[in-house]
């Protein structure tokens, strides 16, 4: 890869990994009430990990 990333690449990538960030803690107790313990990653839309899955940027 190059050494500097262009503009354009570097805001998909940023997007990208903003995706794999867990829901916030709150929408358990929103969802399941204050006594359930559910883990925020269950919540999330887009489950993604740079070593799992390869976005195609």
């Amino acid at each position: 890869m190059s050494r500097s990333l262009h503009p354009s690449k570097k805001r998909r990538l940023i997007k990208r990994g903003k995706q794999t960030k867990w829901a916030p803690f709150w929408t358990v107790m929103k969802k399941f009430g204050k006594g359930r313990r559910v883990h925020p990653s269950r919540f999330t839309s887009v489950k993604r990990s740079w070593r799992r899955t390869k976005s195609k940027l």
